[in-house]
């Protein structure tokens, strides 16, 4: 019997795909999204440039200096692989782009997922045949994830018709698309499903969602649900995970239309977490007018403190922009004295830069480079000082914590561990630092901890129980 002497089918390699992904929550997502087609073709991610047939950069847009970080990023990613694509918010200025670097692959626009896939697929074709399957499935969900396994972002709508004078995003993003509220539950509920454990809403205007297809209603577990905020809100607060726990949902980017008010009831009766993203901005009348938003300063406060009175646990966070055109030293103090009325949670400031394209650049009175900083600095200084004293009557509470990271055994055997409160969102918010946790603590498990000491930004204690 003749013996078999053809040789054994080699199965090729399958291309890799490196990314680098800058900017905000909403441009993690499209990173996300991009690299989950392009598992489901096939590819491979790379952790690093050397391991990558193509580099992925994402980049921001929003201001100059996240022009120039996206531009410095595209930099590193040509020398160290050189076969680059570049999407995202600063595709829109491609001639920019190509004249600094005109050696890229391709360039596209932000949420261009169609466009990216198939510039990767000339540059990198995927492996195709017989004897290849896709790759499998990210837990259950199919989708690769930039977060830990235990939070992730959920984005609702695309662009947003807001006209604000120093904001491009209708210029990069568009106007409002809201997804369909269907499909919007039914990724969170795979999310969930998967070991999501926090749910951050995100969007260029949460309240706004749904406004562009007329709050439509489509059937969800058998009833029919519009797509407005607080019915999403409300379904969001309604999943629950296989062992029956009840995720964390966070609402950032939410604007103060009326209807906000119909969704701290549902904070109250612990449906959703008790925290509000609001961009407020600034609070004078005059640079909100310059600014082209709402300038209801005074009714923005009896909203606040009808909001606490309702739900007493509520944390709010905002921004503002500090140094716009036309900005007078009176402007500044009615925002630092807004700013004692209101006794924000979180705070974040920002010194104002012209972007190109935005209309506030035509506004006269520029506000020297010398007076931005000492404005930022005392806006900081008022807003410390609330964070800590905030933070300081929470000693002594027992509150719920999610876990996010786990430390090593140090030379005493204690054991710390990096935590969040229901107050502090990842990345941009504070943490609880937490000693002598048990070996057995993992990411996203929910305990209760007991409140030790404070500090301007985080909490530090020790636990309490077990809650999941």
């Amino acid at each position: 019997m003749a013996e078999n002497s053809s040789s054994p089918t080699q199965i090729p390699d399958s291309p890799k795909v490196g990314m680098v992904s800058l900017g905000c929550p909403k441009a993690l997502v499209d990173s996300e999204r991009i690299l989950t087609r392009l598992r489901s073709d096939g590819y491979q991610m790379s952790a690093d440039y050397a391991g990558a047939d193509v580099v992925l950069v994402n980049t921001c847009g929003f201001l100059d200096s996240a022009k120039e970080e996206s531009l410095a990023a595209i930099g590193e990613a040509m020398a160290e692989n050189g076969r680059v694509i570049v999407t995202g918010c600063m595709g829109n200025e491609a001639e920019a782009i190509r004249a600094r670097f005109p050696d890229v692959l391709a360039i596209t626009g932000a949420h261009q997922y169609e466009d990216v896939v198939g510039a990767v697929h000339i540059a990198a074709p995927p492996t195709r045949g017989p004897f290849v399957d896709l790759i499998p499935a990210d837990r259950d969900t199919g989708e690769v994830k930039l977060t830990p396994r235990h939070y992730s972002y959920l984005k609702i709508s695309e662009g947003c018709n807001h006209s604000c004078a120093f904001c491009i995003i209708p210029q990069l993003r568009g106007k409002l698309a809201s997804r369909r509220v269907d499909a919007v539950l039914r990724e969170a509920e795979k999310l969930v499903a998967a070991g999501t454990r926090e749910l951050l809403v995100i969007s260029q205007d949460t309240s706004a969602y749904g406004v562009d297809i007329r709050h439509e209603t489509r059937e969800w577990k058998g009833r029919e649900v519009r797509a407005h905020m607080t019915d999403l809100a409300r379904e969001l607060g309604a999943l629950r995970s296989p062992d029956g726990t009840q995720p964390w949902v966070r609402l950032h980017y939410v604007y103060p239309y009326p209807h906000v008010d119909d969704v701290i009831p549902l904070m109250a009766q612990g449906l959703i977490t008790p925290y509000l993203d609001i961009p407020f901005q600034h609070a004078a009348p005059n640079v909100l007018r310059a600014m082209k938003r709402p300038a209801n300063e005074a009714r923005v406060l009896e909203r606040i403190k009808a909001w606490r009175d309702i739900c007493p646990d509520l944390v709010i966070r905002s921004s503002f922009v500090v140094g716009f055109p036309g900005e007078t030293e009176a402007d500044f103090q009615y925002l630092l004295d807004w700013l004692d009325e209101a006794q924000l949670d979180r705070v974040g400031a920002f010194k104002f830069e012209p972007v190109d394209g935005a209309s506030a650049n035509d506004l006269p009175n520029p506000v020297p480079e010398a007076v931005k900083e000492e404005r930022f600095a005392r806006i900081m200084a008022k807003t410390a000082a609330i964070s800590a004293a905030k933070l300081a009557a929470k000693v002594g509470r027992v509150i719920p914590v999610i876990i996010d990271e786990v430390g090593e055994e140090d030379e005493d055997g204690d054991i710390g561990a990096t935590a969040r409160s229901q107050a502090d969102a990842p990345e941009i918010d504070g943490q609880v630092l937490l000693r002598n946790v048990p070996a057995d603590l993992a990411p996203g498990m929910i305990v209760m901890a007991r409140i030790e000491d404070a500090d301007e930004h985080d909490l530090f204690g020790v636990i309490e129980s077990d809650l999941t």
